[in-house]
């Protein structure tokens, strides 16, 4: 579950990413986040994952009052979200099993749990026969899946995905947005930030689209029009 109420964000240069934002996003919903360059999606990211802090207003996510959340409190609310960035930011050295094992290890999961979460969520991705593969030997698409993977094994409440498909060809973008569509349908609640209009009209979710800081359009079905 997200809140955003009247949350305002202004950075030390002066500039102001977000002006009286509210959202609301809850438990199983799909979310596609739309908007010009600059106009404040990645600062909602930040302020959803801890990395900033607003100026003014209430953030709430997954029970986390990130306005007077303590230090130690923030990898505990982290733990709820998946992230899936557009660079993959996989571990080169690693196969896709080492991948998703690290992120499991930084959680404490146990060695049982792992045996039994990774191939679950490989097969859930497509690349249950690719555990043992490096990141180099995988095509665009295939690494995003393993970044969905990663994002997932750890069972968030939450998955952020920002620009997802950013890389990919429009059929591989396709097939990583159905994707991603299936694991909500499994009960993931799932926020998409992209610019991809295309694609989002291919899907009939809500669409919340925000121009200078400021949410103009929070609607079912398709792109907004400015």
């Amino acid at each position: 579950m997200i809140r955003l109420v009247d949350v305002e964000k202004e950075y030390d240069n002066g500039t102001k990413a977000l002006n009286g934002m509210n959202l609301r996003i809850d438990d199983g919903e799909f979310v596609f986040l739309v908007g010009p360059s600059g106009s404040g999606k990645s600062t909602i990211i930040k302020l959803l994952t801890g990395e900033e802090r607003s100026t003014q207003g209430r953030v709430v996510v997954n029970g986390y009052n990130l306005n007077n959340i303590r230090s130690w409190q923030i990898p505990y609310m982290r733990r709820t979200l998946g992230v899936v960035f557009q660079d993959f930011r996989l571990i080169e050295k690693k196969t896709v099993w080492g991948n998703l094992e690290f992120a499991m290890r930084a959680v404490g999961a146990s060695p049982r749990g792992m045996r039994k979460r990774i191939p679950y969520v490989l097969d859930l991705v497509g690349l249950g026969d690719k555990a043992d593969v490096y990141p180099n030997e995988m095509s665009g698409g295939e690494q995003q899946r393993v970044a969905i993977a990663r994002a997932l094994v750890n069972n968030p409440q939450m998955i952020i995905a920002d620009e997802p498909t950013g890389n990919l060809d429009p059929q591989r973008s396709l097939e990583i947005m159905t994707l991603l569509e299936r694991i909500n349908s499994l009960g993931t609640t799932m926020l998409v930030v992209t610019h991809e209009k295309e694609l989002v009209d291919r899907f009939s979710k809500r669409v919340v689209a925000i121009k200078e800081g400021v949410l103009v359009s929070d609607a079912e079905g398709g792109y907004y029009k400015v």
